[in-house]
């Protein structure tokens, strides 16, 4: 073989069975702003159907708990979502964009592969920051609040921006009737600053399982397998997913994660106020509920309005959930996104 030449990727993922149980305690960090923003476009089912035939809106319903999404405006991209996400986050906090000293961007739509999309949200704002993108999918938001956490704990930021924020709908195929009606747009964003002993993130983990990175992926557009006319005539620049075994996976690795996080903590399942599942699928949520003993009523949902938002799906729920009231300083919440990779976090946060 010719050293220029790109070996193919010829192993077969395997799914490790093992979870690990390495968890994390990050305390002394508060969030005190949180927004978030949808576009305009709404998506029924029924628009789905006239769109894609086979996709059945009663079916829809009965397999994801989705009734409509939202979809970007022909000129709105991930970067638009997430200003305003981030605008309404700081008039929330009645913080102004000069007080913020960090931002991370949670996403796996950018609007470019270069530069990243946090760049393009620094400049909107007139920040003087420095701007990066952590892309973990589905958990990317976890990912990323966790880690601008870090620097809040340690004393090397004062207010650090945290935004989750996905433009699904540019990267699925909206005649695949599988994978379509799952998702949509959106972003949420929180403000992180130091906070007392007894408010952040007292027990945490983040995983990831390689092997599996074939369960969910998009096959072209990147290094190993460039984007030509003969991928996009197959439709490789599109996610693709084994609905199937991401589900099983999802259920059992969200159940798994959330029980060794609170066993971390020595706290249980009744301590928790409330449970922010990333919104992927009620089925998913409905499961894990049910495998963890928790009524149903605790996990908050705003799946049937938004669909799957991706890195957007956590903080989103967040704001809806705090401004109807339901969080309130010293509640316990417990976060969990999972998605590509695999990867996934969960996290228990005193409020």
């Amino acid at each position: 073989m010719d050293d220029t030449t790109i070996a193919p990727v010829t192993k077969v993922p395997r799914l490790s069975n093992a979870l690990t149980r390495r968890t994390c305690s990050l305390m002394g960090v508060q969030i005190v702003g949180c927004g978030s923003y949808v576009p305009e476009r709404i998506v029924t089912n029924l628009d789905m159907q006239k769109q894609c035939p086979d996709c059945d809106p009663a079916w829809i319903e009965q397999r994801t708990g989705i009734l409509e999404r939202r979809f970007a405006g022909q000129n709105e991209a991930t970067s638009d979502l997430a200003v305003s996400a981030a605008q309404r986050a700081m008039a929330n906090a009645g913080v102004f964009a000069r007080d913020v000293d960090l931002l991370v961007v949670g996403t796996f739509t950018p609007d470019y592969h270069c530069p990243s999309t946090a760049c393009l949200v620094q400049d909107r704002l007139s920040m003087d920051v420095p701007a990066f993108d952590v892309s973990a999918a589905c958990a990317g938001f976890m990912y990323a609040v966790t880690t601008a956490a870090q620097y809040v704990a340690t004393g090397n930021s004062k207010l650090a921006l945290v935004i989750g924020a996905d433009c699904n709908s540019r990267i699925v195929n909206q005649n695949d009737r599988t994978i379509a009606p799952l998702f949509g747009d959106g972003a949420g964003a929180v403000l992180l600053a130091p906070g007392t002993m007894e408010q952040g993130f007292r027990s945490y983990q983040l995983g990831a399982d390689g092997g599996g990175f074939n369960m969910l992926d998009r096959p072209a557009g990147g290094t190993r397998n460039p984007i030509t006319s003969d991928a996009i005539s197959r439709g490789d620049h599109f996610l693709r997913m084994d609905g199937r075994n991401v589900f099983k996976w999802a259920v059992r690795t969200v159940t798994e994660s959330i029980e060794v996080v609170l066993q971390s903590a020595q706290m249980s399942v009744h301590d928790v106020s409330l449970f922010v599942l990333h919104q992927a699928n009620q089925r998913i949520i409905d499961a894990v509920a049910d495998k963890l003993g928790v009524q149903r009523e605790r996990m908050f949902c705003n799946l049937s309005k938004y669909g799957n938002t991706s890195a957007g799906s956590i903080p989103l729920a967040l704001d809806e959930a705090y401004s109807e009231g339901l969080v309130e300083r010293g509640d316990t919440i417990l976060m969990t996104g999972f998605g590509a990779g695999l990867t996934w976090g969960t996290s228990l946060f005193v409020w």
